[in-house]
């Protein structure tokens, strides 16, 4: 065997370990300092080894009700942006719209530019207006209609991939369209919804300004917030209870990955090719 593909071989695995490295150790301080007694940035074993870090996390009321707040509105950012893509995509593929490709993309295009700091003041002024300042519904709704777009999307995507001739089938023997779509299209294209549900799980989740900008009471703050309560008065992190509250607050979006694991094993696809 030449030499140089052999050494081009260990050059690439070389690389490829250092950056799997570096990408690492933050994960590894991660997994360490939250059973660590003392307040250190290093990658030591715990000495002592102590949960007591867990227990002083738990006993700040404001960052554990942060956590059911940060659940609700991701539960039902969640469920509106899924069952409301489904449904969208399902019409944008099936019905005949002139320029639905060029409306899906104008719609893809324009959530991604006017995103983030350039539209929170026209969404704070609208939010105000209809009187959902400091509302769970007024955060739902927003991100359910910042994520909506790349939803329908991705969803798209697994219903093109879908025969016709499966609702037709249905249509002949008597289904209704709409019992043609929930009993017949839906079990399809369900990896899909999964796969869209997950990403809008973990995008409203890990969100900061939008909940920052539309919320005022320390009850409705999410998690994302409430980590910033783990700070001391001179805006340093007390280490030691914000790595255990950043277990805490990353332990959902785990469960979830692990569950759909376990019940798709991520065997996603865009539908069934015809």
């Amino acid at each position: 065997m030449p030499l140089r593909p052999v050494l081009l071989r260990i050059l690439f695995a070389g690389l490829a370990a250092l950056i799997g490295l570096v990408f690492a150790l933050p994960l590894l301080w991660f997994v360490l300092a939250p059973f660590n007694a003392r307040a250190e940035l290093g990658l030591a074993v715990p000495d002592p080894f102590t949960l007591g870090n867990f227990a002083k996390a738990f006993e700040n009321g404001f960052a554990m009700r942060a956590l059911l707040n940060s659940l609700i509105q991701s539960v039902g950012g969640v469920a509106l942006v899924t069952a409301a893509a489904t449904l969208a995509a399902y019409a944008m593929s099936r019905a005949p719209v002139p320029g639905k490709g060029a409306i899906t993309y104008l719609l893809l295009l324009f959530s991604s530019v006017v995103s983030g700091s350039a539209a929170m003041v026209p969404i704070f002024l609208i939010v105000s207006t209809i009187g959902l300042v400091d509302t769970h519904i007024a955060v739902i709704l927003v991100f359910a209609g910042g994520l909506l777009p790349t939803a329908m999307f991705i969803l798209r995507d697994f219903i093109d991939g879908l025969p016709r001739t499966y609702e037709e089938s249905a249509l002949v023997a008597g289904a209704s369209p709409l019992r043609a779509f929930f009993d017949v299209a839906l079990p399809v294209i369900r990896p899909g919804v999964v796969v869209v549900a997950v990403w809008a799980f973990v995008q409203i989740w890990g969100s900061f300004l939008i909940p920052f900008v539309l919320l005022r009471s320390e009850s409705r703050m999410p998690a994302a917030l409430a980590i910033y309560s783990y700070y001391s008065e001179a805006g340093t992190p007390v280490v030691t209870l914000l790595s255990a509250y950043a277990v805490v607050y990353s332990a959902p979006v785990v469960a979830l990955y692990l569950f759909v694991s376990w019940k798709f094993g991520f065997r996603f696809f865009g539908g069934i090719k015809s």
